[in-house]
């Protein structure tokens, strides 16, 4: 229970630290296209990708598969530039619409890219034993995930509040709303596609 506690925290600390700044950028870009309404559609979109980067950091760790880290480190920007051209190309459209509601499966397919990254950095800290450390790892990312999302919300409440003043507008709808996606979707796939050519094969 000892290597539970200590993994944890160490999941916890590496998701809210500036190593893990991607992973961030992708919680920051996938949810942006939701309004605190919205939140029902958020869940589910953040449990697919949370299961998918469960399932590849598991299997990744206990050596059932063994994943190119050059190729993973590539395709973790990509996951990113591809969701902010999505929120670019349907940012007219509303988080609950038909549009919408491929994101869980697309969360999730993303979500075994950046569980492979995380599966990278796990491995060199065990040595036997990795039930109660995966477990742990798990769990620690999870809750530093919660915590992000929380200050990703934050955020975006005081952005719409600045954008509202700027135009003289009021409320999160319409234009207020259209420029927080379409500034956060676009500046954040800018600086993937540079870490996706960084990091090109």
């Amino acid at each position: 229970m000892g290597d539970l506690g200590a993994f944890l925290e160490l999941g916890f600390r590496h998701i809210v630290s500036v190593d893990a700044v991607d992973h961030i950028l992708f919680l920051l870009v996938l949810s942006v296209i939701y309004r605190l309404r919205d939140w029902r559609a958020l869940f589910w979109v953040v449990t697919a990708f949370t299961v998918g980067h469960s399932i590849t950091l598991a299997v990744a760790v206990l050596g059932w598969v063994v994943l190119p880290s050059d190729w993973i480190e590539f395709l973790i920007p990509v996951t990113i530039v591809a969701t902010g051209v999505g929120n670019l190309v349907h940012r007219d459209r509303d988080a609950e619409g038909s549009v919408a509601r491929h994101r869980p499966v697309v969360a999730l397919l993303f979500g075994l890219v950046h569980g492979a990254g995380f599966a990278g950095y796990l491995r060199t800290l065990l040595v036997d034993d990795v039930a109660w450390p995966l477990l742990g790892f798990n769990l620690g990312v999870e809750l530093g995930q919660v915590l992000m999302l929380a200050l990703i919300a934050l955020l975006f409440g005081a952005m719409e509040q600045v954008i509202a003043r700027a135009r003289r507008l009021a409320g999160p709808d319409g234009a207020v709303f259209r420029a927080r996606v379409v500034s956060v979707s676009a500046t954040v796939a800018g600086v993937a596609s540079v870490w996706a050519w960084q990091r090109l094969p």
